[in-house]
């Protein structure tokens, strides 16, 4: 199963980690995988090439977890409050389908999402 926790402080989506394999299908086969890699990295790249904002992204090679944190969203690092907006509801659009997918897909992901500021605090903290 994909375990997908998206991150939000005060109500504004700036990240998800997704843990896990969905195991819908064989490797190679996998349908729900594949759709979820696509999504993932449409996110990253959206931010990144076409709002030309910043997001820091992990893949674990081992494990295929993924990590992803886009700074664009959060006043502290953003002032161009139309960037921000356009990060934070990309991000929250995915939440939406997602949470839309588990309803045929319950079996293999899970989406939840997670009040917190603890990437502020770290990076307040470095």
């Amino acid at each position: 199963m994909t375990h997908i926790v998206f991150f939000k402080t005060d109500g504004v989506y700036y990240g998800f980690e997704e843990l896990g394999h969905a195991g819908f299908d064989e490797t190679g086969n996998d349908v729900l995988c594949a759709a979820l890699s696509a999504m993932t990295m449409l996110i990253v790249n959206t931010i990144e090439v076409a709002f030309a904002s910043g997001v820091e992204y992990t893949i674990d090679e081992k494990t295929t977890d993924i990590r992803v944190i886009a700074r664009g969203a959060l006043e502290q690092f953003e002032s161009d409050e139309k960037k921000r907006f356009a990060v934070s509801r990309l991000i929250e659009s995915y939440f939406l389908q997602l949470t839309d997918m588990v309803e045929d897909y319950y079996d293999f992901l899970a989406v939840d999402e997670k009040e917190t500021d603890e990437y502020i605090k770290r990076e307040a903290d470095q």
